[in-house]
């Protein structure tokens, strides 16, 4: 792991780009739906993914595939605080993946440190006040609705502009509830409502999103975007566990671009890659 400069005083920040593994507490998420649902398992592969180089976990109890439905509350709270607390007491730093401000309220009591919301807290009006009380920070994803229809919303003009401008007022809003401006990370959405082409748009040009003043979190790992890449024309695209190598390639990419942190399933190579980055960064 690297070395950990912020913790509980601000936005936890490393000395190179970090590594963010992803815990899925849930039946359906896209890559590893079912495989850690159950809540020791769940625990144990967090701790694995920390034991393979992970910086930070984040742990979600929702999939935010394209096309899922939501899950109630109550559920969610069931899957995601029991992991989140065994998490935080065997030392790991951990962030909860959640669109509710109950599930980031009780998750943070439970010792998440970081609040890590893929809809910018536009799901949820309470979200916003919720995580400027705990004073967590926040990371704001680039969002323009639910999972279950998103590929609809996938039509842009300009999407490195539009996906600024509509980061930029996400990141108003944060900061007009009360969210300290500097725990601030912004993402910009990789798979959610865009195609390959924007995504690859967006990686192609991360200085101007970088000009937004934010860290920003790029989370590449095993999405459509990969496959299609990989699949070539005409091709059909890998399954999912078999994105990893083209994931770690992009983790190398935007760490050595500036990126906060990288969101990925499988850590080592990712955590190899940043550390490829920081070398290449220090014989500058």
């Amino acid at each position: 792991m690297g070395t950990l400069r912020g913790h509980v005083a601000g936005l936890p920040s490393w000395d190179r780009c970090a590594v963010m593994g992803v815990v899925n507490v849930t039946p359906d998420s896209f890559s590893d739906g079912g495989e850690w649902f159950d809540t020791e398992l769940a625990v144990k592969h967090g701790l694995d993914l920390v034991a393979a180089g992970a910086d930070l976990v984040d742990v979600g109890g929702e999939s935010t595939r394209p096309g899922a439905a939501r899950v109630d509350e109550a559920e969610e709270l069931r899957r995601v605080v029991p992991v989140v607390r065994e998490l935080t007491r065997a030392g790991a730093v951990v962030s909860v993946d959640t669109m509710r401000a109950a599930v980031a309220e009780k998750a943070v009591e439970a010792g998440a440190v970081l609040v890590n919301d893929v809809s910018g807290g536009q799901a949820d009006p309470a979200m916003i006040p919720v995580v400027a009380a705990t004073g967590s920070p926040f990371i704001v994803m680039h969002w323009r609705g639910q999972s279950i229809d998103m590929n609809n919303r996938a039509v842009y003009r300009d999407v490195v502009g539009e996906v600024t401008a509509e980061l930029r007022h996400s990141f108003d809003r944060a900061v007009a509830g009360g969210i300290d401006p500097e725990r601030i990370v912004l993402d910009p959405g990789l798979g959610f409502a865009k195609n390959a082409e924007h995504d690859l748009t967006l990686i192609a040009h991360l200085e101007d999103l970088r000009a937004l003043g934010r860290p920003l979190l790029i989370a590449a790992s095993r999405k459509r975007f990969l496959g299609r890449v990989l699949a070539g024309e005409g091709g059909d695209p890998p399954p999912a566990r078999e994105r990893d190598a083209a994931t770690a390639a992009v983790t190398a990419i935007v760490a050595g671009r500036g990126a906060w942190a990288v969101r990925v399933h499988e850590v080592h190579d990712s955590a190899d890659a940043v550390r490829v980055a920081r070398a290449l960064e220090g014989a500058r």
